[in-house]
């Protein structure tokens, strides 16, 4: 059974306002999320100082990103920057 995704109506509410190119960026994003070529996940432990944990979800809470999101985000800029 496929997962039904439900949307708060303050969500829906700002989606109204996005420009047509957040929506291309946004559409372009799930794209390859979740597009055919998509690499499977693998499951890390990682110990991180409780300070830094608790003020990186704070900073990705205010820019509106999952805070798991933005470290995948990062560790893929980083590693695109070395190439």
């Amino acid at each position: 059974m496929k997962t039904v995704q439900k949307f708060s109506d303050e969500y829906l509410e700002s989606c109204r306002g996005m420009s047509a190119d957040q929506i291309v960026g946004f559409l372009d994003d799930f794209r390859r999320l979740h597009g055919a070529r998509r690499a499977p996940s693998k499951l890390i432990s990682l110990k991180v100082p409780v300070d830094l944990l608790r003020a990186f979800k704070a900073a990705a809470s205010l820019a509106g990103t999952p805070y798991q999101t933005q470290i995948k985000r990062l560790m893929k800029a980083w590693v695109v920057r070395r190439s």
